[in-house]
């Protein structure tokens, strides 16, 4: 049996015109000769009702006064509806077609609610509905507990789902389709020369992902990598015979020579630095990380810590220093570029380009670091625009 997995995110799936667009690659598949796990998210985003930001709204988003497991039970309806809606779609036209929930297709999560792991797929169910059908239809976002409690498994979940599916039944490929064409070398709202990537290594993607580009949840990219499992980024409303951008682990023939892949980059970032001794250090890390804070862009000094925030929890974190009276300095409204590439590990003179680069107009640095295959600086969000377009400019131009 050969299976395909095939993802189609919210604007995917938002109308009856998208749908059918997406029933399009579908049946491209079948006629290939696939048998085909379609998983889907909630309709639309937010402002269309059945939208998970929209199922929130009902409860008074963040303030609800629903507990976790309450909440989960809400937000995973959107996906459940969705699931009905696309099944119910595919089988007016004449598609052999069933819908499942994440409980029915076997996806058991534990009890960590808003963000469950998964734990366990169990592929009986859909092996013996697909012996019957062309197409099976699951909810993304969502599995269940031993307990039978309904979960979701975090912002992100249905490209998990999908990736998860993928392993588990060692899918030919794992297709996402969205209502872009596939991955690009930056933000084509930011950068007017952004380019168009035909192949891109898991890494790569993954340090993308994680780094703000928001065309796949990296989590997902992960689980595909751990089961070489090849993924395509694909627009909805393209071409079936468009294959958008190939993830895979495969050395990218077409441009061996390639140094940076790809610059990302995070808005709306506090920037704490905050004078320690050593005892300070062990205990203002234990405070925060038991306080929920996951702190992200961290160098520590003999003397001193520095690390960023998301805007959003940044006077939550504040008021926790003030009560502890511990003192500290921010630098509010950065942002956080990250130029990502295979091709710069142990090449001299990366750093001196960017430096350069960002030198060239005036915009100063105000932290960095580096792995062997991204290099991150943090500089105000008012200067990213420029950044972006003079990193792609001294890095992307001419590849």
């Amino acid at each position: 049996m050969k299976i395909l997995v095939q993802k189609f995110g919210g604007t995917s799936v938002k109308d009856e015109e998208s749908r059918l667009s997406a029933e399009k690659h579908i049946k491209h598949a079948i006629s290939s000769g696939y048998k085909v796990i379609v998983v889907v998210s909630a309709i639309g985003r937010m402002g269309d009702p059945y939208a998970t930001d929209s199922l929130l709204s009902l409860i008074d988003g963040e303030k609800s006064y629903l507990d976790l497991r309450e909440r989960d039970m809400l937000l995973s309806v959107g996906e459940t509806i969705s699931t009905a809606v696309f099944t119910n779609q595919l089988k007016k036209n004449g598609i052999h077609a069933v819908g499942l929930t994440g409980q029915s297709a076997g996806i058991r999560t534990n009890e960590d609610f808003g963000q469950a792991k998964v734990q366990d797929v169990d592929t009986s169910a859909i092996y013996e509905y697909l012996k019957i059908n062309d197409v099976v239809v699951v909810a993304g976002f969502q599995g269940v507990s031993d307990n039978g409690h309904v979960t979701t498994i975090g912002r992100g979940g249905s490209d998990t789902t999908a990736a998860l599916l993928g392993g588990a039944f060692k899918a030919a490929c794992i297709d996402i389709f969205t209502d872009v064409s596939g991955m690009m070398t930056a933000d084509p709202r930011l950068v007017e020369k952004a380019q168009f990537l035909k192949v891109v290594s898991y890494n790569e993607v993954s340090n993308m992902a994680h780094e703000g580009a928001k065309v796949i949840d990296p989590k997902a990219v992960e689980i595909a990598q751990q089961a070489g499992i090849p993924i395509r980024i694909r627009s909805t409303y393209q071409s079936v015979t468009d294959t958008g951008t190939l993830i895979t682990n495969t050395k990218m023939q077409s441009d061996p020579q390639r140094l940076v892949t790809g610059i990302a980059h995070v808005p709306h970032l506090v920037q704490f630095t905050i004078e320690t001794t050593k005892e300070l250090q062990e205990s203002l890390f234990n405070l925060l990380a038991q306080s929920g804070f996951s702190l992200d862009f961290i160098n520590i000094f003999p003397g001193k810590i520095v690390f960023t925030l998301p805007q959003t929890i940044s006077e939550k974190a504040k008021e926790l220093l003030n009560e502890q009276k511990i003192s500290y300095a921010t630098h509010e409204n950065c942002a956080k570029v990250a130029i990502v590439g295979a091709g710069i590990t142990g090449v001299p003179g990366v750093t001196a380009k960017i430096v350069t680069a960002m030198a060239k107009l005036n915009i100063p640095i105000y932290q960095s670091a580096d792995s062997y295959t991204t290099i991150w600086i943090l500089i105000e969000e008012k200067d990213l625009k420029e950044a972006l377009t003079e990193l792609h400019e001294a890095f992307l131009q001419s590849n």
